[in-house]
């Protein structure tokens, strides 16, 4: 029978639904996260009977035919950028973006990569990275007997030194905005990479048309609303509770055909 097939591409699927269910639940506290959506397509169709093809010449043709369904596949795990609410934290070092934009970050082998995540401290030579410890691009490094570090809304750094009347430029950060978003690849620890499918990166600066602003002293929260995730897992144990009871009829139909033949 094609329907146990059938149901077990719909339990594959489901499985799958709950997984990425799952990874948007356990980073529900994670900073910038951006929660997934499975998205699924149904498979071929098996075509018993054309539609719009007369039985005989000469008679009308038939309004509808005959095809069955194989089933569902998955597509694709598309992440959904959406911005996440913005929670102060206190911490001068601490950026969230409100509104389109990536900040740049020096990864492995010298790579650029990108970033929501605004959780910036100092290393040992006083410049920005993040909290693995990746430098943030373009490069501010805070000087010594700073007292105060101000980053404005545009992404310019001052900072008030010890001695100083007037606060020191330290530099302008800027953002990276890409056309498609939910092309690029995931790394884990927050990072992106730049891929085909998102094209390449347009950077400007922070406030500009087309970019966000920068906030200091806040962090941007994941974006996975608790109750919504509740619902779709529900959602998702249901759809398999019921393809799995398709393969239990269609075992006992088997069943009693096989001994129907033998008796």
């Amino acid at each position: 029978m094609k329907s146990l097939a059938i149901a077990a591409t719909g339990m594959n699927a489901q499985q799958l639904n709950v997984e990425v269910i799952a990874n948007n639940i356990a980073n529900i506290n994670t900073t910038s996260y951006k929660r997934a959506r499975a998205e699924f397509t149904d498979l071929f169709y098996q075509v018993d009977r054309m539609q719009g093809v007369p039985n005989r010449t000469g008679e009308a043709a038939i309004p509808e035919g005959v095809k069955v369904g194989l089933g569902v596949r998955n597509t694709a795990v598309r992440k959904l950028h959406l911005q996440g609410t913005l929670s102060s934290t206190g911490n001068a070092y601490d950026l969230a973006i409100n509104g389109r934009g990536w900040f740049q970050i020096v990864g492995p082998n010298s790579e650029t990569l990108y970033s929501r995540a605004g959780t910036f401290n100092t290393n040992a030579d006083r410049q920005l990275v993040t909290a693995e410890g990746y430098e943030l691009q373009p490069a501010i490094i805070i000087p010594q007997n700073t007292t105060e570090v101000t980053v404005n809304e545009s992404g310019q750094v001052y900072a008030k030194v010890d001695g100083e009347v007037n606060p020191r430029l330290l530099g302008q950060l800027t953002l990276a905005n890409f056309a498609n978003e939910a092309g690029l690849e995931p790394l884990g620890g927050n990072l992106y990479r730049e891929t085909r499918a998102s094209g390449v990166a347009v950077t400007g600066l922070a406030a500009d048309v087309g970019f966000g602003k920068i906030y200091q002293k806040y962090l941007e929260a994941s974006n996975v609303d608790p109750v919504k995730e509740i619902t779709e897992l529900i959602s998702a144990q249901r759809a398999y509770e019921m393809n799995s009871k398709v393969i239990q009829a269609s075992d006992e139909m088997s069943s009693i055909v096989a001994k129907g033949m033998r008796s």
